[in-house]
């Protein structure tokens, strides 16, 4: 997916194990299959799982998550993962890399809850949580940049992405997300990435949420994406009352989901499908609440030309 990924499979994950830590090294090593653009991830054993960097950036996460996720996760209401050890380069491997304890549970795909209510009660739940979380000294979220200083990123996007959504609905609504006025509080905890291959659901219940990789302190809108990325429609007023999410943090939250989606398809449109239709997905879903609430693209009521691969309702 990038130029710069580590070449990684489960043969180098079972020789980095067995060289850091002898006592696990007979345990089978198996490859989880993810769409994950971040780590690699092999279960060791029934109870653990190894996660390697792909590339320099994710590597950089490895010792906040030591440092962080410890502190975190007796003050939230679901599990989330436990450190239970770090390893070292080698075996030409040039990063640190983590082992977990493994975490049942299936990833949700968006709009398709069992339980949208319950879901969007335990999300809310989570977040309200972890906000409240003390911030002293919490390193800055990979997110931490005011919704503004996204704007050339992501109209270069929704630009490179012509013919292949409605780029004059996609502006409309950056547009009115742009306008929401900034967030002016403290810097509170917030995931920064809560996205559905992040969370895990236990049967109609959010159980654990993963990947703290983005983790840390910015504006508490970051953490609204879930709203588009993972609820149907129905479930996101109870969200919104159960974050307390007032006008302008809420836009700027769906400024957020519009943005990052948009990057991913940019991204990932031909290399990974499963992230390209998630991002897809949330587009869709931001332009229906666009529509609902009278906004309108500069060119409705222009037809997609013939052949285009347009991402619209269905």
């Amino acid at each position: 997916m990038r130029g710069d990924e580590s070449d990684i499979d489960a043969a180098l994950a079972r020789r980095l194990v067995g060289a850091r830590f002898p006592r696990w090294a007979g345990l089978p090593v198996e490859a989880v299959e993810s769409a994950g653009t971040s780590n690699a991830m092999y279960r060791l054993g029934a109870d653990m799982v190894v996660r390697l960097p792909r590339f320099a950036g994710a590597a950089g996460d490895v010792e906040k998550e030591h440092v962080w996720l410890p502190r975190l996760a007796p003050l939230l209401p679901v599990a989330v993962p436990v450190p239970l050890g770090q390893g070292t380069p080698a075996e030409g491997y040039p990063w640190r890399w983590s082992v977990y304890r493994w975490l049942d549970g299936v990833t949700p795909t968006p709009g398709r809850l069992a339980r949208p209510d319950l879901f969007a009660a335990d999300l809310a739940a989570f977040v309200t949580a972890l906000r409240r979380i003390d911030p002293a000294g919490g390193p800055p979220s990979y997110r931490s940049e005011p919704l503004a200083a996204r704007d050339a990123v992501t109209r270069a996007a929704t630009a490179e992405l012509a013919g292949v959504i409605d780029t004059g609905a996609v502006t409309a609504a950056w547009d009115a997300a742009s306008r929401a006025p900034a967030w002016d509080g403290p810097a509170v905890w917030i995931h920064a990435d809560l996205q559905p291959g992040n969370m895990l659901v236990d049967g109609e219940r959010l159980g654990a949420v993963i990947d703290f990789g983005c983790a840390g302190l910015g504006d508490p809108a970051v953490d609204l994406i879930p709203a588009w990325y993972v609820l149907p429609a129905g479930a996101r007023a109870a969200f919104r009352a159960g974050v307390d999410a007032d006008d302008a943090t809420w836009e700027r939250g769906r400024g957020w989901a519009l943005s990052i989606a948009l990057l991913e398809l940019r991204s990932y449109r031909v290399t990974n499908p499963v992230m390209a239709g998630i991002a897809r997905h949330v587009i869709r879903e931001i332009l229906a609440d666009q529509r609902h609430t009278g906004v309108r693209s500069p060119a409705a009521g222009r037809s997609p030309a013939p052949g285009t691969d347009r991402t619209a309702p269905h």
